[in-house]
């Protein structure tokens, strides 16, 4: 009897009753194989919250769980392997049934444990039972270097030794680790590589043969598990490695990756960023910033200074993007204003957000993390920029100083204008002064269609800014302010 449909625990409570009512074991893959398929074929959402998996790493994983596999997620940070592996419990039945008053969780009608058995032989259909819910049915430990086989498997209790006058060799004088005690539910080992070479070689009777060994006292125990490992390829060749007869044990190795394309990876910054909400408007970002924030994610992840066999978090978006809105209501709160727009200044504020999460290479440590986090931002204009400005999204640079639609505007500081910018304009002053650049609203509008004031504001900036990065105007920093001119003359100025 499946318990696939009971969203309340059933009402039985002894093992004669449980046998009345039609109840058959099942092993936890094929409970979780026997739900995937009823799933499927119902079209239900099998992993929410998992963006950008859906052809790819899903797809394996539903295989591996077809199979009746234990498997390893093998991927850099960021990759959400903890989540995929946690959004496993749905797969399981709302509800089991297990011997109560036992300390590991044990099927009452085919026990695993020597003291469940004791207790259904002494006591028979009169056995009281409970019923736990799945995500009592997950457990997960992060492989560290202090890990020992006495937290995994078990070690001989004193305590029990003495005051119940056992042998050491009595099933009742261990104390269970948190793989016993993860029997009839899912055990996930989190960053496998950094546990010790010896301590792995305890998981090899686990996933095979079944049995484990406490202090030379063999004793075999079948447990019931879905066990899922994750590891990053960074840990596998510079902080540790897993033993070769414990990967051979390993069913499947499934291979995760960053976003593919920047609409998935906005998806995903959009769903996890901790936003707080407004009822007078507040911080409005637009869209171009969105792309922006999520593009320098990208570019990090190519860049030449950034160590890529690190990898760079999907957190590092997310941060930004938390440190983007965040920004923007520094300045509403310090102004007093209700409404306010993200402004170009804002994406170097959150040059925090990026430092702590990026690896550099040698040659990145020269330059300096300020640095080459500036480096990346301008990338990631540039790129937004060419998307909306380039036909058809073309990345090439635009070289021709009078090149349309930008004529106008770079005439205007070819004639020694100049825009002074800052954080702490106000927004009527600041978008006044933008709207002085001749040509500058015109080409913004037919492009990037601004709906209001604010956005139009935005707009224009970044208009600015793409041009300052494919050196059609130049920018100037003063501790305070911005300055954008004409990049002939402010070349003469330094010569």
């Amino acid at each position: 009897m499946s318990q696939s449909n009971y969203s309340d625990p059933p009402k039985t409570r002894t093992l004669g009753e449980l046998k009345s009512s039609g109840y058959a074991h099942r092993t936890v893959k094929e409970e979780a194989r026997e739900n995937l398929i009823r799933k499927m074929k119902a079209k239900e959402e099998i992993f929410p919250g998992i963006i950008g998996y859906d052809r790819t790493v899903i797809p394996q994983v539903q295989r591996a769980v077809l199979a009746q596999h234990d498997f390893i997620l093998l991927g850099l940070r960021g990759q959400a392997k903890t989540r995929l592996i946690r959004a496993l419990t749905g797969l399981l039945d709302p509800y089991i049934p297990i011997v109560d008053g036992i300390d590991v969780p044990d099927d009452p009608t085919r026990p695993a444990f020597g003291v469940t058995r004791n207790r259904v032989r002494d006591m028979g259909d009169d056995t009281p039972i409970r019923w736990i819910h799945r995500g009592e049915r997950f457990q997960e430990k992060l492989a560290t270097p202090d890990v020992s086989v006495a937290d995994l498997i078990g070690d001989i209790d004193p305590v029990k030794v003495m005051s119940r006058r056992l042998e050491l060799s009595d099933e009742s004088a261990i104390h269970y680790g948190i793989i016993p005690r993860s029997n009839r539910g899912i055990f996930a080992f989190n960053e496998l590589p950094d546990l010790q070479p010896r301590i792995q070689v305890s998981l090899l009777n686990i996933l095979e043969e079944n049995d484990i060994q406490i202090r030379g006292f063999p004793i075999r125990i079948p447990l019931d598990l879905l066990i899922v490992f994750t590891a990053n390829p960074e840990d596998y060749t510079n902080r540790g490695s897993i033993i070769t007869p414990l990967k051979d044990r390993i069913d499947a190795q499934i291979l995760t990756h960053y976003p593919r394309t920047l609409e998935e990876a906005m998806n995903i910054t959009t769903q996890e960023s901790r936003i707080a909400k407004s009822d007078s408007g507040g911080p409005i970002v637009p869209e171009f910033m969105k792309e922006i924030a999520e593009q320098i994610a990208f570019e990090a992840r190519e860049s030449e200074y950034v160590d890529q066999g690190s990898g760079v978090s999907q957190r590092l978006a997310i941060s930004l993007n938390e440190t983007l809105h965040s920004a923007v209501e520094h300045r509403m709160v310090i102004q007093g204003s209700d409404r306010e727009t993200a402004r170009m200044c804002d994406l170097f504020h959150c040059v925090p957000a990026m430092t702590g999460k990026m690896e550099l290479v040698f040659k990145g440590e020269q330059e300096g993390l300020v640095t080459v986090s500036h480096r990346i931002i301008g990338q990631a204009i540039r790129r937004v920029f060419d998307k909306h400005y380039t036909p058809n999204g073309s990345q090439k640079p635009r070289r021709k100083i009078k090149s349309e639609p930008f004529g106008e505007v770079v005439s205007w500081f070819e004639k020694g204008n100049q825009v002074d910018l800052s954080d702490e304009l106000k927004f009527e002053e600041y978008l006044g002064r933008m709207k002085k650049v001749e040509g500058l609203e015109k080409v913004t509008r037919e492009t990037l269609k601004p709906k209001d004031d604010y956005q139009l504001a935005a707009g224009m900036e970044f208009t600015i800014e793409g041009l300052v990065q494919h050196y059609l105007v130049s920018k100037k920093y003063d501790l305070d302010t911005v300055q954008y001119v004409d990049t002939v003359s402010d070349m003469m100025r330094q010569l």
